[in-house]
């Protein structure tokens, strides 16, 4: 990949990943205004535009650094926003993520971000693959915020979603532990 490529701001994928960040206003609008079904409907289209950046990233070759950074910040931009929000009782209703959920799912977030930072400066690592755990547990929090935002708009609270926030609060943890070894042992390694 030639530098010209690398450093396009430009493109259609990043578009796509603009296009999610622009979108979380307006989830949190309806969400505000008690429009749970377009809430819904919002989130719904900026989650598809995640996959549309990265099929068309690959498909027309159109890989960048800056869409290296901005695909993964408009995620967790989306999900953070998504998560807290749908902590708040005055404005998701029946049914709320619980605090100690979110807690969790931030949490993890910022100690990953923390370490990748750290790894970053002290040894110069710029390459994070994501783990199979990490990966399962991004599905499941997805599955959870969605899961929320459609039993909301159907006004149903059933047993099964406690069960869904116990097994989304153990991958999370497990994820964050499996991260967690990883950077010690790239620390480690980078001493040898």
């Amino acid at each position: 990949m030639n530098k010209q490529k690398e450093e396009r701001l430009w493109t259609v994928p990043n578009f796509f990943s603009m296009l999610r960040i622009f979108l979380i206003p307006l989830f949190l609008y309806m969400l505000l205004q008690n429009k749970a079904l377009h809430a819904m409907i919002v989130f719904l289209f900026a989650s598809s535009t995640d996959v549309l950046d990265g099929m068309t990233a690959r498909i027309w070759d159109q890989k960048t650094k800056i869409g290296g950074l901005l695909d993964p910040a408009a995620d967790k931009l989306l999900m953070t926003t998504a998560v807290i929000i749908l902590s708040i009782p005055s404005v998701s209703q029946p049914n709320t993520i619980p605090l100690w959920l979110t807690v969790a799912i931030i949490g993890r977030d910022i100690a990953i971000v923390s370490v990748s930072f750290v790894m970053y400066k002290l040894r110069g690592h710029t390459k994070f693959p994501p783990s199979l755990t990490g990966k399962t547990s991004t599905v499941c929090q997805m599955g959870v915020i969605l899961c929320v935002l459609l039993l909301n708009v159907l006004d149903r609270t059933p047993v099964f979603l406690s069960w869904l926030y116990i097994l989304t609060f153990s991958l999370t943890f497990i994820s964050g532990f499996v991260y967690g070894l990883r950077g010690i042992r790239s620390f480690k390694d980078s001493y040898r």
